[in-house]
C-alpha cells in the first residue's frame, strides 16, 4: 500500500492527542469566552537556515495531509480529558463533535524555503487552527530538517549516488521512515530502510553486513556464497579485515571465478573504514588493472557533506557513497526551527484585521496579515532573483517592470524587468476538505533538483553563502510599519530595533545590492 496515496495516519495511529497539553487548556479557555467561531490566521514559518546554508527544503506535507484528514477525538480521548478535572463537560461535548473545518496553504514539497516566508497558512475557527500547531510544526519541521541536510551531501556529492543507511541511528521508527522519505525528497538515490520501498516507493538498497563475512570460515567462502546468490547485483564489503591484502584480492578472484564465466560482471565493492580516500585509490588501481574498470566503489562510516567534499578534492576515487547517522538525524543541527504564530484576525464585517508580534529581539518580529508569496524567476536564466511576500489581495503584474527592496535596508532597491513571478503557495484544504491531489514521490525528487538548479550558485555553496533576499510588498511592508510603530510600549522598542538594523549581518555580500 502507497502511504502516498491513503488518507490513514502514520502506522495506523489516531494522532490527535499528539498535541502540547496548553493547546487543550488554550481551546477550553477560547470556548468558555465564546470564541469558538472567531476566524483567525496562522503562519509557519523559520527564521534560520541550518548548518548555516542558503536555504532549506519543504518536506512533510503529506504526512500533515494525513493528520489533518483524520482529526477527531476519540472515546478514550474524551475519558482522559474528563478524568484530569480540568475540563468542564459542555467543552468536552464540544470536542466529541469535533470536525475540521479550515483552509490550510502549503509551499509544495521538494520547493526550497528560506527564512521569514510562510510555509503554512491556516485559517479558520481559532481553536482548531491553533489546536493543529503541535503537528504540523512536527511534520514539517522534521522531514524539512532531513530533506535539506541530504540535499546538502547530495550536492557535495557531486552526481555521484547516495544511500540512506540511517534506519539504525533514527530518533525512533517513525524517525527512521519519514526520514528516509525526506532524504529521497532532498536527492538520495534510495534507503537501506526496506519498508520505505513497500510504502513509499524509494528504492531499498544493501548487501552485506561484516558479520556475513565473519560467519563463513573465510572471506573467500563468504564471498563465494555471496556471489552465487546474487550473481546479477554483487556487492562485496572488502574491509572486514584488510581491504588491500586481503578485501580487493579476494573480491577479484570471485569475480573471475563467480560471475565472469557466467555473464555477470561485479556490481561493486564496498569501503566501511579506514582512510576510504586513500584506499579507494589503490582499490580502483587494483580493480583496473585486473579488468573490472565497470566495478563501482561505495563510500560509508559516519559521512556527511562535509567528508565526502574533501574526499573527492583529495581524489577518491568513489562512486556512490552510503550515509546514515549524520543525515538521519542531521547531527550537525538537529533542530529545524519553524515556528506558528497568529497573524489575523477576521472582523464580523469579513475584514482582515492584521496582528503583530512584537520584541526587542528584531529577528522575532513577525510579518502580520493573510499573505501570499511569490518568486521572481529571470525570464532569460531561468534563475530565482527573489521571492516577494505580498498581501492576500495583491497580484505581480510580471508584464511590467516591478520595484524590489530589502526590508530591513529600505533604501536598496532594484526595478526588475523581464521576469516570471510564480505563487509558491497552493491551497490544500479548503473548509476541512482536503482539495491536494496526491503527488508521486519520485516526481517530488525530480522537483526538488530542478528547483534548487534555479538558485544561484553562490546560494548554494556550504560556506557564508549569498543571502536570498525574501522582501515584502510596499503595502505589506507600511502595514507592518504602521504596527510596530503603534505599539503603546513603542519607544523601546523602536529605539532597539533602529540600533539593531544597521549592525552589519553575517553571510556573504550583505552589503552588495543584488545582480541578475
Amino acid at each position: 500500500m502507497d502511504l502516498e496515496e491513503t488518507t490513514q495516519t502514520p502506522f495506523g495511529k489516531n494522532l490527535t492527542m499528539l498535541t502540547d497539553f496548553y493547546e487543550i487548556t488554550m481551546a477550553n479557555g477560547y470556548f468558555t469566552n465564546g470564541f469558538q467561531d472567531k476566524i483567525v490566521y496562522f503562519d509557519m514559518f523559520f527564521r534560520k537556515i541550518p548548518d548555516g546554508g542558503g536555504f532549506a527544503i519543504m518536506a512533510g506535507v503529506q504526512q500533515l495531509v494525513e493528520y489533518l484528514q483524520n482529526l477527531s477525538f476519540t472515546p478514550q480521548d474524551l475519558e482522559y480529558l474528563r478524568s484530569t478535572g480540568k475540563f468542564n463537560q459542555t467543552f468536552i461535548d464540544y470536542l466529541a463533535d469535533f470536525h475540521f473545518e479550515c483552509d490550510v496553504w502549503t509551499v509544495p514539497e521538494g520547493t526550497p524555503i528560506f527564512p521569514g516566508e510562510p510555509i503554512v497558512t491556516v485559517r479558520g475557527p481559532v481553536i482548531q487552527a491553533q489546536f493543529i500547531e503541535t503537528m504540523v510544526l512536527l511534520c514539517v519541521n522534521h522531514q524539512t530538517l532531513i530533506a535539506t541536510k541530504a540535499n546538502r551531501i547530495v550536492r557535495a556529492a557531486s552526481g555521484r549516488s547516495v544511500m540512506e543507511f540511517g534506519s539504525r541511528r533514527a530518533q525512533g521508527f517513525d524517525g527512521a521512515v519519514y526520514g528516509a522519505r525526506a532524504a529521497y525528497i532532498g536527492g538520495c538515490a534510495g534507503t537501506a530502510c526496506t519498508i520505505c520501498e513497500r510504502d513509499f516507493g524509494i528504492p531499498a538498497m544493501g548487501t552485506m553486513a561484516h558479520s556475513w563475512v565473519q560467519l563463513f570460515d573465510t572471506e573467500l567462502d563468504a564471498f563465494r556464497a555471496y556471489a552465487r546468490e546474487y550473481p546479477n547485483q554483487c556487492v562485496l564489503l572488502v574491509d572486514t579485515y584488510n581491504v588491500l591484502q586481503s578485501g580487493i584480492p579476494n573480491a577479484i578472484r570471485i569475480f573471475n571465478e563467480e560471475l565472469v564465466p557466467k555473464g555477470f560482471r561485479p556490481a561493486g565493492i564496498r569501503i566501511d573504514s579506514g582512510d576510504i580516500t586513500y584506499l579507494s585509490r589503490k582499490a580502483r588501481e587494483m580493480l583496473d588493472a585486473a579488468g573490472f574498470e565497470d566495478c563501482g566503489i561505495c563510500a560509508s562510516n559516519s559521512l556527511d557533506e562535509y567528508i565526502i567534499r574533501d574526499m573527492l578534492i583529495q581524489g577518491a576515487q568513489v562512486d556512490s557513497f552510503g550515509v546514515g547517522e549524520r543525515m538521519i538525524t542531521s547531527a550537525s543541527e538537529p533542530v529545524f526551527g519553524g515556528v506558528y504564530k497568529l497573524v489575523a484576525v477576521e472582523r464580523e464585517n469579513g475584514s482582515i484585521e492584521p496582528k503583530i508580534k512584537i520584541s526587542e529581539n528584531v529577528a522575532k518580529i513577525t510579518t502580520p496579515g493573510f499573505k501570499r508569496l511569490w518568486r521572481l524567476f529571470d525570464r532569460h536564466s531561468g534563475k530565482a532573483i527573489a521571492d516577494v511576500i505580498t498581501l492576500h489581495d495583491e497580484l505581480i503584474d510580471d508584464k511590467m517592470p516591478y520595484v524590489i527592496f530589502d526590508p530591513e535596508y529600505i533604501w536598496k532597491r532594484k526595478r526588475v524587468e523581464n521576469f516570471r513571478a510564480v505563487p509558491l503557495m497552493t491551497q490544500i484544504f479548503k473548509a476541512g476538505q482536503c482539495i491536494m491531489q496526491p503527488r508521486d514521490l519520485h516526481e517530488i525528487r525530480e522537483y526538488c533538483i530542478a528547483q534548487v538548479d534555479t538558485l544561484w550558485e553562490e546560494v548554494t555553496r556550504f560556506e557564508n553563502p549569498h543571502r536570498y533576499y525574501v522582501d515584502l510588498s510596499q503595502r505589506l511592508w507600511q502595514m507592518k510599519d504602521r504596527l510596530i510603530t503603534n505599539q503603546p510600549s513603542r519607544s523601546g522598542v523602536m529605539r532597539t530595533i533602529k540600533k539593531q538594523l544597521f549592525l552589519p549581518r553575517s553571510g556573504g555580500g550583505e552589503f552588495a545590492f543584488r545582480t541578475t
